[in-house]
């Protein structure tokens, strides 16, 4: 059909405030232009992030009112755990509150002074939760990333010969696990071949290497194997996500994105041992094993959505909606990571701010800008992110710097998407007249969180 229509209609709503731009300016200094202390109140579309922000169906509001909250063996727990190990096939099922605590339990186990993480990508919290550990987080995605242009189909995967040379470097005994994110968030949404998946897992049996997968889009990622990978063109996206899961050792997801859920977090894992220790740390900081920070309505409405996710229809609609805001800025001129990820759009804002040094950080700048024009919240994903400083103190920047545009599922219309647009037509005209900015205050862990910025 040429109208690209929701598989859902509206049955309640939320009222978002409209502000003028000299409201929106003040509000944004208030913030110590640091959209993420923005109050949501002054936020018109909110594009920060795809974690947590989606609707729920009717049918995960319903199996919320089931819950049962016992604090040990509830039946909501029973039934999260039947879900997920169909879904995962592993025998240890942790839940957690959310993706971080999975990551913060594991990785600490593996992790220490030495240890070498390896990914196709780390993310923020993933790699904060590594070097908390004074671990290093190494990336090796795939050469193709390095083209925001090409129509790669995987720029998600990892560099197999560059992962064969790290081990070589390091020592197989040094290395804590490989990492795999599925879809490779940082690298701009971009999908994983099974293909590459299955090479990775080769070279980790051969070198008796952990292979966690971290799968919080895993069906989104599911959605790109079957339409863009020969051979499982005739698989249900579900089939393909148990695929993926087969090759695991061990599973961390942030239920706030393909669980389709406000809240919740899991760890599963195949070896008993480790999986002791994670239940140990478990009981400890989350709660205890049969909820881990979760009450049963959250455990309820985490195994419909699991669930739910996998259906056609709402697939079909997540990555073609989200498609449809990357396609129309790219085709006015907005340099954006291509092919288009799953979860959002990531755009190129060294390339759009070229007259703004990197020191001065552009994607921040962006960020800024898009606030103040249209009431607009999104992510720096670049040297604010990802960037270091050597022992002189001056910026080593991000590889890129790019701004995510992350859309929350089953929350806005088109008609949303299409305001989103018009405030891109608006940079465009006054792009010459952007500024840099520079960081007045940031602490030592994920900086872009609470890191205080004054325009330059």
């Amino acid at each position: 059909m040429k109208t690209l229509t929701e598989p859902f209609k509206i049955k309640m709503v939320e009222p978002l405030k409209v502000t003028t731009e000299e409201y929106r300016k003040s509000a944004l200094k208030k913030a110590n232009y640091n959209p993420f202390l923005l109050i949501s109140d002054d936020v018109f579309i909110d594009l920060l992030t795809d974690s947590g922000t989606g609707a729920m169906s009717e049918q995960q509001w319903s199996a919320m009112i089931q819950g049962d909250e016992s604090y040990a063996g509830a039946r909501s727990w029973l039934r999260l755990e039947k879900v997920v190990r169909d879904l995962t096939g592993m025998p240890f099922i942790l839940p957690t509150h959310q993706g971080r605590a999975a990551e913060r339990i594991l990785y600490s186990i593996l992790g220490g002074k030495g240890k070498t993480f390896i990914s196709n990508t780390h993310f923020d919290t993933t790699r904060a939760n590594i070097e908390f550990t004074s671990a290093e987080a190494v990336d090796l995605v795939c050469k193709e990333a390095t083209d925001n242009q090409s129509d790669y189909p995987f720029k998600g995967n990892m560099d197999i010969e560059r992962f064969q040379q790290e081990i070589s470097k390091r020592g197989k005994e040094n290395i804590a696990a490989v990492i795999m994110t599925v879809t490779n968030n940082s690298s701009g949404g971009q999908p994983v071949s099974l293909e590459n998946l299955k090479k990775v897992k080769q070279i980790c049996v051969e070198n008796n290497l952990l292979f966690v997968l971290d799968g919080c889009r895993i069906a989104e990622n599911s959605y790109f194997i079957r339409h863009k990978e020969k051979g499982y063109e005739d698989k249900s996206y579900k089939q393909i996500a148990q695929e993926i899961f087969a090759l695991s050792d061990a599973f961390v997801m942030s239920a706030k994105k393909d669980g389709l859920v406000n809240m919740g977090g899991l760890l599963t894992l195949r070896n008993e041992d480790l999986a002791l220790q994670c239940k140990n740390l478990l009981i400890i900081s989350e709660g205890f094993t049969t909820y881990g920070g979760l009450s049963g309505r959250d455990m309820e409405a985490l195994a419909v959505g699991l669930q739910e996710v996998f259906e056609d229809d709402y697939l079909h609609y997540r990555i073609r909606s989200t498609a449809y805001l990357g396609e129309h800025l790219k085709a006015m001129g907005i340099p954006v990571v291509w092919p288009i990820g799953g979860h959002a759009v990531y755009v190129d804002a060294k390339k759009l701010y070229d007259h703004i040094p990197v020191e001065q950080y552009p994607g921040q700048a962006l960020v800024c800008d898009l606030y103040i024009k249209g009431g607009l919240r999104t992510v720096e994903i670049g040297s604010v992110m990802f960037g270091k400083y050597d022992q002189e103190g001056k910026l080593i920047p991000a590889e890129k710097e790019l701004v995510r545009l992350a859309i929350p599922r089953r929350v806005y219309t088109q008609s949303h998407i299409d305001y989103v647009i018009e405030v891109f037509e608006d940079i465009l005209t006054d792009k010459k007249q952007a500024k840099g900015y520079k960081i007045t205050y940031e602490p030592p862990f994920l900086r872009h969180f609470t890191a205080h910025f004054s325009p330059l």
